[in-house]
């Protein structure tokens, strides 16, 4: 803590004289202002000079000229920027702006365009949009620190209130603070302008657009815990105590030197955050003196007798309530989450947590939520990583930005570690207009802004400075690394940093002693190289295997070879096939057990994601990936027209699951070698193959067993036996005939678990699963419903791809639809869809503030009609 952000390293860019009362009110509230936005999507002509100057160099913002940013100046332009843009005048007439609540990704509701480039999940992500909000300020606020807090906008943002320039952060995955204080009208009406500059060609994959994370309104006192102001760090832990360290800073917005007294309690945390219980500890008082518009810190020590560990398996969590006094009366009452544990990177055994080895089960998320675009749900994220979690996953990479804060303490109590990544470029960018356009001005800002916001959730336990950087192999960026290490251990001395590197080479260069733990993309069978070249090294797998497969697809012949495991742009799910610089999870699984040292991996992905549909980014001049005769001739027409054919995919093939969070045959390997003690077996493929009677039709089986036994039609087909723990079972001579497939596992002997397959009838009627039945009338609680085609005797019928028909009664409605079809244009928003291979997904909205019985109706023609009956309450 011995730096600290002059205007943003407490990420406030602060302006203007703040002559404020230092005995106001004792209040800190921190007010979410999500609803009733208005918002255009267009911007005006005829933009100054400075606002234009801006959008050309957005990332140069405004700052007092006074101010420097981690030793950079930066020139303020006189006056205020953009005063002569209507719509930042607090009197503007925005009544024919549309209204809409946040967090929104405009890019999301599209439309699909075929043409647009795939990277980029062939949606409309780019170009300059409005936001407008009025709000109230009650006359209690005289007296008071205004901030404003944005957890997210995608991309240079600018703020505005009443008609004044406040500042604003180019970086769209950064959260950042802005004080409103001069600017704010006590007891009146006040208006807040936001402007978005999302360039095209700015990501390998779908960034989202609009304000789509949440955004805050905080009141405190003068006198308050600065913004991420706190830092609470182990000294030392054993079974009957632990022995705590914290920091914390306080902030002084008087315009006299102050004396103020901090007292600190320890409390047990729920599950929202909030202190539960009786204290458990508390510090000594602490008597600060802050002088005049500056601020001051403090550390201390307290002890949690008997502690609680937060680990994977218990994710225990505390709460340290700071609580600052002058003469007597509270000022600021601030809440820091933590947990107790330990963690250590060995060179020989991998990951320690607590002093135990815990390998890393990890999987790489972009940050997308599927149908629901970029627009943050912490509901739908929840669900993401439940289903991972179910899966054996401990372990979530943020690939390749900062996440949304909740997504953080989603894991802290859901028992998930957490790698935090920067950014995907450095100084040499991927794109046009990627981050490498803001590296040199803001990588520090943005660097240090993440671990302060971070540093305190147990969850996280090392931080990534960058992906695939081709800096990797200059010598500037030797120099880059050792500085983004050094901004992150100046601000947290706790945790490891990484990097994920994927040229093989870079471990001979002097790159790979600047980050603590090297990150490895990859090369799964060059790890004796890794060890020999460097043996007191720590390494772990940041990006592994890239395996690629359609949900329910399976191409014949069985092969290896990826050109004939594809068709009509889907890939398949035999998984046998990877993209060319990956691996089979199997191959990974037995790396990671020969050598330890790795501490474990992160699959790329664990969901499928919008955008990079590899292999399919670009349009296609061959007709080698049709193997049906109807798309071959269809194939064969465009080509001869255009001289190219089309590629639809707009989605990722690597996910564990699909884009719906519907389990692929890949997720069953994972949780077999994953939860070797849930019992598991899975059979692949389904056995609808009318047209395949007679022929040889390979059956692959995962387990978490030892050894299978596979019957078709009540006859053995021979018992197989692992010979390693991450072995699949084959058997290559099945002839298909129609009837039942049953896969009986075994464990030591014993009858371990089985699972039954079965060639169904034709479509009968339609079958709906929610995953719950009530919803919440807040406004953002979703439900999910998973949608079945099935036959007369309830079986999924796994080729179907019937058109359905939504509709809902009462108060909630339809936010979208998905199949988990990458090749699929249609809207999400709209309320009909095909299934896919039997599938089908429907997410709901309660309506805010109703409450009442909702019906949701699916229909398809030649099927029987079905309702489910919910809640909203």
């Amino acid at each position: 803590m011995k730096h600290r952000f002059l205007v943003l390293l407490s990420l406030t860019l602060f302006f203007g004289q703040n002559i404020i009362c230092a005995d106001a009110p004792a209040v800190r509230e921190r007010i979410n202002i999500n609803r009733d936005w208005r918002y255009l999507e267009n911007d005006p002509a005829g933009v100054d000079s400075a606002l234009h100057y801006f959008q050309l160099k957005p990332y140069l913002l405004p700052c007092a000229n006074d101010f420097i940013i981690f030793g950079k100046k930066h020139q303020r332009p006189e006056g205020n920027p953009g005063a002569s843009v209507a719509y930042v005048k607090p009197d503007f007439d925005d009544s024919g702006w549309r209204q809409l609540n946040l967090p929104h990704d405009w890019a999301i509701e599209g439309p699909f365009n075929i043409d647009y480039t795939g990277s980029t999940g062939k949606l409309p992500y780019w170009g300059i949009r409005w936001y407008r909000k009025t709000f109230e300020s009650v006359e209690s606020d005289a007296g008071k620190q205004i901030y404003l807090d944005i957890d997210g906008a995608m991309s240079y943002a600018s703020i505005w209130c009443n008609g004044q320039y406040v500042g604003g952060w180019p970086y769209g995955y950064a959260s950042f603070r802005l004080d409103l204080t001069p600017y704010i009208k006590v007891g009146q009406k006040n208006v807040l302008a936001i402007r978005l500059d999302n360039p095209d060609d700015t990501s390998r994959w779908y960034p989202g657009s609009g304000i789509y994370r949440n955004v805050w309104l905080v009141k405190t006192s003068p006198i308050h815990v600065e913004q991420w102001g706190t830092f609470v760090r182990n000294v030392r832990i054993n079974s009957e105590n632990a022995i705590m360290e914290m920091g914390v800073n306080v902030e002084n917005r008087t315009e006299k030197d102050v004396q103020v007294e901090l007292q600190t309690s320890i409390y047990l945390q729920d599950e929202n955050g909030h202190p539960v219980g009786e204290e458990v500890s508390q510090s000594v008082a602490k008597n600060i003196t802050i002088q005049k518009d500056s601020w001051a810190s403090t550390r201390f020590q307290f002890e949690v007798a008997n502690p609680k560990l937060w680990d994977v398996d218990t994710p225990n969590c505390y709460v340290v309530v700071s609580r600052v006094f002058k003469d007597g009366q509270e000022v600021d009452n601030y809440k820091t989450p933590f947990g107790i544990r330990e963690i250590k990177f060995t060179h020989d055994q991998g990951f320690m947590l607590n002093g135990r080895k815990v390998p890393i089960k990890g999987v790489c998320m972009h940050h997308d939520l599927g149908a629901l675009g970029a627009a943050f749900n912490e509901v739908a994220a929840e669900r993401q990583l439940r289903i991972m979690k179910e899966m054996g996953v401990n372990a979530i990479r943020t690939s390749h930005n900062p996440p949304a804060p909740e997504l953080v303490s989603l894991c802290d109590r859901m028992g998930l570690m957490m790698q935090l990544e920067l950014t995907d470029t450095w100084q040499k960018g991927k794109r046009k207009n990627d981050y490498n356009i803001l590296f040199d001005d803001w990588n520090e800002a943005d660097m240090r802004s993440m671990v302060r916001h971070y540093r305190n959730h147990p969850s996280v336990i090392m931080w990534s400075i960058g992906n695939e950087v081709p800096d990797q192999m200059t010598d500037q960026g030797i120099i880059i690394a050792r500085n983004l290490t050094a901004y992150c251990h100046d601000e947290d001395p706790t945790r490891p940093t990484s990097l994920g590197c994927n040229k093989r080479d870079a471990i001979f260069r002097d790159i790979v002693n600047q980050v603590d733990i090297f990150g490895l993309n990859y090369f799964h069978k060059t790890y004796p190289l890794f060890k020999e070249q460097n043996p007191t090294r720590r390494y772990h797998a940041s990006e592994t295997s890239s395996a690629t497969s359609s949900r329910g697809e399976y191409f014949f012949p069985v092969t290896t070879d990826v050109n004939d495991s594809r068709s009509g742009f889907q890939l398949s799910s035999y998984d046998m096939t990877t993209i060319g610089w990956g691996c089979a999870p199997e191959a990974q699984f037995k790396m990671n057990e020969e050598y330890p040292f790795m501490s474990g991996e992160f699959v790329w992905t664990g969901f499928d994601y919008l955008g990079e549909p590899t292999p399919y980014n670009k349009d296609l001049t061959n007709l080698l990936n049709f193997s049906d005769s109807g798309e071959l001739e269809k194939a064969r027409k465009e080509l001869e027209e255009l001289g190219k054919i089309k590629t639809p995919s707009r989605s990722s093939y690597f996910g564990i699951v699909d884009l719906c969070g519907f389990p692929k045959d890949r997720y069953y390997n994972y949780k077999s070698y994953w939860r070797p003690d849930v019992p598991t077996v899975h059979i692949l493929p389904h056995w609808n193959w009318e047209e395949r009677v007679g022929e040889m039709t390979p059956v692959h089986i995962y387990t978490s067993g030892d050894a299978v036994e596979l019957f078709l039609n009540g006859k053995s087909l021979g018992r197989r036996e692992k010979v390693h723990s991450y072995d699949r079972l084959i058997w290559d001579d099945v002839r298909y005939e129609p009837g039942t497939l049953k896969a009986i596992a075994y464990k030591n002997g014993q009858k371990w678990a089985e699972e039954v397959v079965e060639t169904t009838g034709m479509p009968a009627t339609l079958q709906m699963t929610p995953e719950k039945t009530v919803l919440r009338n807040d406004g953002t609680d979703l439900l999910f419903i998973r949608v079945a085609v099935v036959d007369s005797k309830g079986r999924v019928v796994p080729r179907s791809k019937n058109h359905l028909k939504f509709s809902v009664s009462g108060p909630a409605e339809i936010v979208a639809t998905d199949n988990g079809d990458a090749t699929s244009l249609l809207p999400f928003q709209l309320s009909e869809r095909e299934a896919y291979n039997g599938l089908a997904l429907v997410i709901l909205r309660g309506r805010y503030m109703e409450q009442g019985k909702v019906v949701l109706t699916v229909e398809s023609k030649g099927l029987s009609k079905q309702k489910v009956v919910l809640k909203v309450e």
